[in-house]
C-alpha cells in the first residue's frame, strides 16, 4: 500500500519539524505553499508559529479558500498550537479581521496560557493513544503560548487535558472525525504518538 502524502502548510512556523514528523511516522511529507501543492496531498498538517501570520499568507498565496474548501470536503488536518486556532469554527479573542480555515466545531482562545515567557511543559493522560495501539503512557507537552479549546461541539472528541493549577481541566487536544488539533508541540519533543494517529486518521479516511 502506498504511503499517503501529508502536505505541511509551509508558510510560517515550525514546518521542519513536523516535515520530518510525518517521514518517519510513515508518510510522504511535502510542503504545501501553492494551490497546486495542495492539489498533491492527501492531508495535511498545520503547524505551530503565528495564527495571524499563517492566515495573512495564506490569503496572500491564494491558499486560504482551497484549503478552507479541502478541509470542508472531508481531507484530513491536523493543527497544532496555532494549527488548532486555524482549524477552529470560532476565535474567542481573534484580532480584527482575523480567518480561519475552520472544519473544527470547536471555539479556540488564542494565547489562553499568557505570554511567551508563560511556556511550560507537563506531561498529558491520553487513553485516546493506548486505545488506538500506540502506547499508554503520558505525553510530555510543551505549551509555547498556546491556545486551548473553550468550547467543543457534540461531535468533538476530547483527547487531553491540562490537569496542573490554576488551569486544570482547560482541553488541549480535541479529535472531530478527519480532523485533531492539539494546543502544543509533539513534533519537538520527539514523542510522535499524535503524529502516527493522525496517519492512522489518514488511513482510515
Amino acid at each position: 500500500m502506498t504511503a499517503p502524502v501529508v502536505g505541511v502548510l509551509a508558510l510560517q512556523g515550525d514546518v521542519g519539524e513536523h516535515l520530518r514528523a510525518v517521514e518517519a511516522t510513515g508518510g510522504r511529507a511535502a510542503r504545501v505553499r501553492t494551490p497546486a501543492d495542495l492539489a498533491g496531498v492527501d492531508a495535511l498538517v498545520l503547524p505551530g508559529g503565528e495564527s495571524t501570520a499563517i492566515d495573512r499568507l495564506a490569503r496572500v498565496f491564494d491558499l486560504h479558500s482551497v484549503v478552507a474548501e479541502r478541509i470542508g470536503a472531508g481531507m484530513p488536518a491536523y493543527g497544532s498550537c496555532a494549527g488548532m486556532i486555524l482549524l477552529a469554527d470560532r476565535l474567542v479573542d481573534g484580532v480584527a479581521g482575523q480567518r480561519t480555515f475552520g472544519g473544527l466545531d470547536v471555539a479556540v482562545r488564542r494565547n489562553a496560557f499568557g505570554r511567551q515567557v508563560a511556556s511550560f511543559e507537563e506531561d498529558l493522560d491520553v487513553p485516546a493513544l493506548a486505545e488506538a495501539g500506540l502506547g499508554d503512557g503520558p505525553v510530555r507537552a510543551v505549551f509555547i503560548r498556546a491556545p486551548w479549546v473553550e468550547r467543543a461541539g457534540d461531535g468533538t472528541e476530547v483527547l487531553a487535558r491540562v490537569s496542573s493549577e490554576p488551569v486544570s481541566g482547560a482541553v488541549v487536544a480535541v479529535r472531530s472525525g478527519p480532523l485533531l488539533a492539539t494546543s502544543f508541540h509533539p513534533e519537538v519533543t520527539g514523542d510522535l504518538r499524535f503524529h502516527r494517529l493522525f496517519l492512522q486518521m489518514v488511513a482510515a479516511a
